[in-house]
């Protein structure tokens, strides 16, 4: 999972009173635990069980590592407005606060009720709703190719489904993930249990996801068949190589589609042109450059695949709305 946020210290006061709160919620989680939890109430008791379990694990604001690979912990301390993102494929549950994706001209809510399955690593927009009192706090869990091709084939087939699948959508929150997420969780807080039953743990996450309704989407990455597959490896070809130039028609020929039919898939899947998302994922990773690994903005320009730096300042403004080297200082500022 990638995202450009600023890693700010939580202090002692403001984690313990996350704690102190999300704990309150997790004994009344457990003391009102029933056979069947479909209302509102029992999901956000389950969301604060969540937090109260991942809280004391969080030193900062924005990604943090686990000892389990593939498992980040997410937290924001602050209201971030709609910013230009890129995650790679991935489940992210929310425990506490909320987030609102922008692709194209959908919108994507996911909260303590609804987590997020993103199949393809799209640039996106994202506003997150997250306070000092209240941090936005969740869990994020990689979508490993191997794994997931290995529990799709002992599945076997699923439902048929006519609607074409979505490669970032929101999905209800169930009883089953909710306990998959929580025991994944709880295991992140032993390091014996981590190193023994993590990975399974992470399996029973990809499981419940594999039943809900992105299935379709889940599978798909698999099982290769349609457009969507097509898709899919153009797109991980231009992730490959994101600093290369490729016309659409080169694209269209490895999708083994024509130009004009190429392009309306893309674009249905991607809600973006070929070019755009081209355009967008070189300035995602220039950004991640010039925040994370200190490269210049010449620098950063040339790894991209700019070859002009005027024109990489003006599309980096445009996109983000303020040009490079005052967005690393404003960034370099909030970490101070």
């Amino acid at each position: 999972m990638n995202e450009a946020t600023p890693f700010l210290p939580i202090t002692p006061t403001v984690r313990n009173k996350i704690t102190k709160n999300s704990q309150k919620s997790l004994l009344l989680y457990k003391s009102h635990q029933k056979p069947e939890r479909t209302t509102m109430a029992s999901t956000a008791q389950a969301g604060n069980a969540l937090a109260a379990v991942i809280a004391p694990l969080i030193k900062c604001d924005g990604i943090s590592d686990t000892p389990l690979s593939g498992v980040s912990l997410l937290c924001l301390s602050r209201h971030q407005v709609r910013t230009p993102l890129l995650y790679e494929p991935s489940l992210t549950i929310i425990a506490q606060g909320r987030k609102m994706g922008y692709l194209g001209d959908r919108e994507i809510y996911y909260d303590p009720g609804h987590y997020l399955v993103q199949t393809l690593p799209l640039p996106f927009e994202c506003e997150t709703y997250g306070s000092p009192e209240a941090p936005l706090l969740g869990i994020s869990v990689r979508l490993d190719p191997a794994l997931l091709s290995e529990m799709v084939t002992a599945m076997g087939d699923a439902r048929h489904h006519n609607q074409a699948p979505l490669p970032m959508a929101s999905v209800a929150m169930t009883e089953g993930m909710q306990d998959a997420v929580l025991r994944l969780a709880r295991t992140l807080n032993e390091a014996v249990e981590c190193s023994t039953m993590g990975t399974a743990r992470i399996r029973d996450v990809v499981f419940e996801a594999l039943k809900g309704e992105q299935s379709q989407a889940l599978r798909a990455l698999v099982l290769g068949h349609g457009n969507y597959s097509r898709i899919v490896q153009v797109l991980s070809k231009l992730h490959a190589n994101f600093a290369q130039d490729f016309s659409v028609e080169q694209l269209a020929a490895q999708a083994n589609m024509s130009a004009s039919t190429f392009h309306q898939h893309f674009k249905q899947i991607t809600r973006s042109s070929p070019a755009q998302y081209l355009k967008r994922l070189r300035l995602i990773k220039a950004q991640q450059l010039l925040l994370q690994d200190n490269h210049n903005v010449n620098q950063a320009a040339a790894a991209v695949g700019y070859r002009s730096v005027p024109q990489f300042s003006r599309d980096y403004k445009r996109y983000f709305g303020e040009p490079p080297l005052q967005h690393r200082r404003q960034e370099q500022a909030l970490r101070a």
